[in-house]
């Protein structure tokens, strides 16, 4: 049983519903909501968790590139646990991803507020900038920010979608120091920090069918993208060009496309972890016809695993492929500049105080990987101890139709309430 009292955990829970209706109401943007990376709406959810934590005593700081760490003072202010999410969201999309681990660690606060104790750290709510990658092309772009080693020439060569502005001007116009983020500033000393707690909703249909509230992750996919990739072969007369002399860049895509899923099954079946998405495939609108033969296509790669191996073999044999399909087919294809992530592993030992920390409240769980990306991984990579907490999710996210219920979420905040309240010594101090 949990040693919380009943109205110790209601203002965890009325702190997080509020928030949610807030966040609902004001970024709405039918259907769904939409909060754009270093935009208004993501402005707004940063303003209204600095309000709640500050309503509880928090302190909080921004660092040079809007980054908000928000700290709740614990018993020893040498050391620091971290919990956190992003804000920002993909266009018309749901409410829950992101904002609900931010939202659940400021819930924890109020826990310990309401309770009058502290945690054993100080508990820091680290908000991060920009995880949607759909705004500016590049991953985890906010928590590499936050620790101090985002690649500096990105300030000037990334732009976010809507504006065709740089990430640099973005920075600025918001109040803060590019100049900061390129010289790598950073308000996070990694020796200071005991663990990095990203609570999510799940993703996929995982917990649903698990009948689960909650998922105890113990790893996050790395992943290779081509997001510029082009076939490009000769524009013809659809009835007039035989077969054999065609350069049609389409038909070569769609083998591409088709092959690569061939490779997906024999990796699936030889129990490789691996995910294969095009999520763009185009012809030229100003060129392209019914009567036609395209020549020429955009494609966009997205590859993930929890495997670096995989990962390494899959991108082989992706370039092989195209070599042999554009010979053949005498066409070109041009992949274009590859970015990606590394998998990254969670902590052990916070494994397993999170499923302590469950099971002491007796509310079940699933240990499970993360197919997706989270701004976890970067912490993880830094050295951090970092572990994540899945919240059931019916409908997937990055749609407008994400379904988390509020009992799974406070069940999740219970958890994390009751790891923050355990000894230094179970923390492997």
């Amino acid at each position: 049983m949990s040693n919380w009292r009943k109205q110790d955990l209601v203002a965890g829970e009325a702190l997080a519903r509020r928030a949610f209706l807030a966040l609902e109401s004001e970024t709405a943007d039918p259907p769904g909501v939409t909060r754009k990376a270093y935009g208004e709406g993501e402005k707004f959810a940063f303003d209204t968790m600095l309000n709640e934590a500050s309503a509880l005593g928090a302190e909080h700081r921004y660092d040079a590139g809007g980054n908000l760490f928000l700290t709740y003072p614990g018993k020893d202010r040498s050391r620091v646990v971290q919990i956190g999410s992003h804000m920002d969201t993909v266009p018309h999309g749901g409410n829950y991803d992101g904002a609900a681990g931010v939202i659940a660690g400021v819930a924890v606060m109020a826990i310990f507020h309401a309770a009058g104790s502290k945690p054993p750290f100080d508990l820091c709510v680290v908000i991060t900038r920009a995880e949607e990658s759909c705004w500016f092309p590049y991953s985890y772009i906010g928590s590499r920010i936050a620790l101090g080693i985002l690649d500096k020439e990105l300030l000037n060569t990334l732009k976010r979608s809507d504006t065709q502005r740089t990430l640099s001007e973005h920075i600025a116009e918001e109040g803060f120091d590019p100049d900061g983020v390129r010289n790598g500033e950073s308000l996070i000393e990694i020796s200071r920090v005991v663990a990095h707690i990203e609570p999510h909703i799940e993703q996929a249909p995982v917990l649903v069918e698990a009948k689960k509230p909650v998922g105890v992750v113990t790893g996050i996919r790395g992943s290779f993208r081509y997001r510029t990739g082009r076939c490009l072969g000769e524009y013809s007369h659809s009835g007039a060009m035989p077969r054999q002399y065609r350069q049609d860049a389409m038909a070569a895509t769609a083998e591409l496309i088709v092959r690569m899923d061939d490779l997906w099954k024999e990796m699936l079946a030889a129990e490789r972890d691996v995910t294969v998405t095009f999520g763009e495939v185009t012809t030229n609108p100003e060129q392209h016809s019914f009567s036609k033969v395209a020549g020429e296509t955009h494609i966009c790669l997205d590859v993930r695993s929890q495997d670096q191996g995989v990962l390494d073999d899959m991108r082989e044999k992706y370039i092989a492929l195209a070599l042999e399909i554009g010979r053949r087919r005498n066409v070109e294809f041009d992949l274009g500049d590859i970015s990606g992530s590394t998998p990254a592993l969670m902590n052990e030992n916070l494994i397993e105080l999170m499923k302590s920390a469950a099971e002491e409240a007796n509310i079940p769980y699933q240990v499970m990987a993360s197919g997706a990306g989270h701004d976890a991984a970067m912490f993880a990579q830094a050295g951090i101890p970092t572990v994540m907490i899945f919240i059931r999710n019916q409908n997937g996210s990055h749609n407008p139709h994400e379904a988390m219920e509020m009992e799974d979420f406070e069940k999740a905040v219970e958890i994390l309430a009751n790891m923050l309240a355990r000894p230094p010594e179970a923390w492997g101090e």
